[in-house]
């Protein structure tokens, strides 16, 4: 028996999917009330998170959904039952919109807080430097990652035949 040949876009998908679900596990742990790492968030959404409230456990929970659905999107551009069933130009256009939506997201804050942390911006307020710290390291470099393994799943995946 042969083996299939791997789809294009296998491991970019599936990295993208794996940055995907792991942030949404993050998320799920802070939206359960886990506080680990919280304090590397930061502002409004460390805030929001040690509140409780009924709006920040379901800004927490939308939170969550969407990651997973983001990493869903990833798996489903290299399984072609799921790409069928949905679209394959519809998910090419929803993989190309959201690696453009992580990739423009976690880049600009990367750049504006790594200007930040080298004084060439000063910003008016107190600045929590061990969080912007990690958003510029971790936090939004996640972002940044996630969004150009999609990107790659799908460029890979557009360029193969049909």
């Amino acid at each position: 028996m042969r083996a299939s040949a791997p789809r294009p876009g296998r491991a970019a998908a599936n990295a993208a999917a794996s940055l995907a679900f792991a942030s949404a596990a993050i998320s799920l742990y802070w939206t359960l009330g886990g506080t680990a790492w919280l304090d590397s968030v930061g502002g409004a959404v460390e805030e929001l998170a040690r509140e409780r409230s009924v709006p920040a456990v379901a800004a927490g929970a939308l939170t969550v959904i969407l990651k997973c659905a983001a990493g869903l999107l990833a798996l489903a551009l290299v399984r072609p039952a799921w790409s069928r069933a949905i679209g394959r130009g519809r998910l090419l256009l929803a993989g190309t919109l959201a690696s453009g939506v992580l990739i423009l997201w976690g880049g600009a804050n990367v750049i504006i807080g790594g200007l930040v942390l080298l004084d060439v911006i000063v910003p008016t307020e107190a600045v929590d430097e061990y969080a912007l710290r990690a958003h510029v390291l971790v936090w939004d470099m996640w972002f940044v990652l996630w969004g150009a393994a999609l990107a790659s799943a799908v460029v890979r995946v557009r360029g193969e035949r049909h």
